[in-house]
This record gives structure tokens, sequence and C-alpha cells, in this order.
């Protein structure tokens, strides 16, 4: 077996990850899974940014972790999480790289929410 290619970011391929301090929720239905102060945005390259929440703001018994994976030569291994909702159950909709590579630490112990089957927003302080 071979071993997997470990790229880090560079002017070529740049990841940058920013604490912004607004309040993010994410949305199934009218359940919301994850509420946060504490979000990263991730930007990769030209990719859409990414809103990454910490599992201490998402609500883990919703989700269902299952057999799916994905390999980012930036990232490391992705891990899959399904949503429990009261019309079946959304596959693999939550991604989170739980041993990422070292330049990209900081994402590790924090979920992404594909934004097809979740909404991810800002909310006022209201």
């Amino acid at each position: 077996m071979s071993q997997k290619p470990v790229l880090a970011p560079s002017p070529d391929h740049p990841i940058t990850v920013r604490r912004d301090g607004a309040r993010v929720t994410a949305v199934v239905g009218d359940r919301t899974i994850a509420d946060s102060s504490a979000t990263l945005t991730l930007q990769e390259a030209d990719y859409p940014a990414v809103q990454y929440f910490p599992r201490a703001d998402v609500n883990m018994s919703l989700l269902e972790r299952t057999e799916h994976s994905t390999y980012c030569r930036y990232k490391g291994d992705a891990s899959y999480f399904s949503i429990r909702t009261d019309d079946g159950l959304l596959d693999n909709a939550v991604w989170t790289y739980e041993t990422p590579h070292p330049a990209m630490a900081e994402i590790k112990e924090y979920v992404a929410f594909y934004p097809d089957r979740v909404r991810v927003g800002e909310t006022s302080a209201d």
C-alpha cells in the first residue's frame, strides 16, 4: 500500500483559516443542529468558504457516524456523519478531520456541513 501524499498550503493552493466571532447556525428543517460564535471560516484556493463548527457547539446526538471517508492531500482523512431527521436520514451531510495534517491542525475537533443539505449562516444577536 502506498503512502498518501501530504501537501501544505502554498501560493499555488492557498488555505486560510480565520475566526470571525459572528454567531453562526446550522439548521435542518426547523431544528438547529449547531449554534456557535466560535466557528472557523476555511477558505481553500478558489472553492467556496466553509464554516467549521466546534464539536462542543454541535448537537452530536443528532449525528450518526458512517463508514464513508475521503482524503484531501492538504487536510487529511475526512470522516462523515449523517443527520437523523423526522423525515429520514441525510446521508454523509457532515464531515470532520479528526487527525488533520499538521498545517491544518486548527480544524481538529471541528465539523462542517454540506450547504445543499444544511442551512448554514450568520444569525443576528437578538
